[in-house]
């Protein structure tokens, strides 16, 4: 991981999805993870490699990019929660919390077991 800066990350998240023809939302980040959920090294889905903070052991992220199938605009819907594609295309939005670990890069959302995964209607 030495080496290896935040927007790295953000670039690698960009090119797995632009390549295959989809969009990256740009108004959505993720952001650090530490004694509250929502801390300061916000971590954008795209851009350029090779800039911002060099990742560190100890410090943790969450990686959420939101992913279109459209174009990358979205908007909010009066509940001031909900998302929607601008152009009414589909999409995802996932998340990941990553810690950096002397090691490598460290996976904490990942189940143990996803044959217990459980899918809501």
């Amino acid at each position: 991981m030495r080496g290896t800066a935040l927007s790295d990350v953000s670039h690698a998240i960009q090119v797995a999805t632009e390549e295959p023809g989809f969009s990256v939302v740009r108004s959505l980040v993720g952001h650090g993870i530490g004694r509250a959920m929502h801390e300061d090294r916000r971590s954008r889905n795209y851009g350029p490699p090779g800039r911002g903070p060099e990742l560190q052991p100890g410090m943790t992220f969450a990686i959420e990019p939101m992913i279109n199938a459209g174009g990358p605009d979205v908007y909010l819907h009066d509940d001031e929660w909900s998302i929607s594609t601008l152009d009414g295309s589909l999409s995802a939005h996932f998340e990941h919390t990553v810690a950096v670990t002397d090691d490598g890069p460290k996976i904490l959302t990942l189940r143990q077991n996803p044959a217990e995964t459980v899918l809501l209607p």
